[in-house]
């Protein structure tokens, strides 16, 4: 009598069905769908298109100081502020483009197919947060250099010559590229809150726009006090430094906090939204 073969060989193991996702893996795919989408390359254009024409109307609007030449500091203040104005314009399409990531993904379905492939959730919100982080920061960077680099010539003109070798200008230009991407990661986050892109975008440009423009109206100090601690206007002080449309009593290591702060609260809540709830 021939024995029966051994039960083990009679089971096939299912090729990489024991076999879970890395992290970089995850970072890849995200990335791969942020830069598929088609909003991606028009938030970008957009970015680049309202620094310049921001930058160039402040400096033809600069007039030559009484003494002939600005200070260090001053030329320094002109420069930033006129590479950095478009940012108040610029966040409205960052912040667009943080709720498609998040809420156009469950608006479509499509995130059902990346919790297939990623169970554990969390490093799905991690991942688009770190991806969604990093272009925004190099994109706003790149759209402000580009913008001061566009401003130097008018501004020179009339004899306000930034010191290039000062790292206060450069500071303050990266500190308008962390607002912008922090302002972004808010935006996706709330997108993952609401999943739904027409409320996403309601809350994050009532929190941007209009809550602000609301207290501002209301004639008392806790409205001021209260509006101070809204990211948006915090947020300015990462490089208007003093000079921001909505003033704010922070210096800019406090604005930071304030921001990280925001961005803690609304991702903590994208998170337990995404543990908690079924896609």
């Amino acid at each position: 009598m021939i024995p029966a073969p051994a039960a083990e060989t009679l089971t096939p193991a299912l090729p990489g069905a024991a076999q879970p996702v890395r992290f970089t893996g995850i970072l890849r795919g995200e990335w791969i769908k942020l830069r598929s989408l088609r909003s991606t390359a028009w938030t970008v254009v957009i970015i680049v298109v309202v620094q310049l024409a921001f930058a160039i109307l402040m400096a033809l609007t600069m007039t030559e100081p009484a003494d002939g030449t600005a200070t260090r500091d001053a030329a320094t203040n002109v420069a930033v502020i006129s590479a950095t104005l478009g940012l108040v314009a610029a966040q409205l399409a960052i912040a667009v483009q943080g709720v498609l990531l998040t809420g156009g993904e469950y608006s479509t379905g499509q995130i059902r197919s990346t919790l297939t492939a990623v169970p554990t959730r969390l490093p799905v919100l991690w991942a688009k947060a770190i991806v969604f982080f990093v272009l925004t920061f190099t994109v706003g960077f790149a759209a402000i250099l580009i913008a001061y680099l566009a401003a130097l010539p008018i501004l020179s003109g009339v004899g306000i010559r930034p010191d290039a070798g000062d790292p206060t200008l450069w500071l303050r230009m990266a500190g308008g590229a962390l607002y912008l991407a922090l302002t972004g990661v808010i935006a996706m986050a709330i997108g993952a809150i609401t999943r739904s892109v027409p409320g996403g975008l309601a809350a994050t440009l009532g929190l941007i726009l209009v809550l602000p423009s609301v207290l501002q109206l209301i004639p008392a100090e806790w409205a001021t006090d209260l509006m101070s601690w809204l990211p948006g206007v915090a947020g300015q002080e990462l490089f208007f430094w003093g000079n921001s449309v909505l003033a704010s009593p922070f210096e800019p290591w406090q604005a930071l906090l304030v921001m990280l702060g925001a961005v803690g609260v609304v991702v903590a809540g994208a998170a337990v939204q995404l543990v908690r709830r079924d896609a």
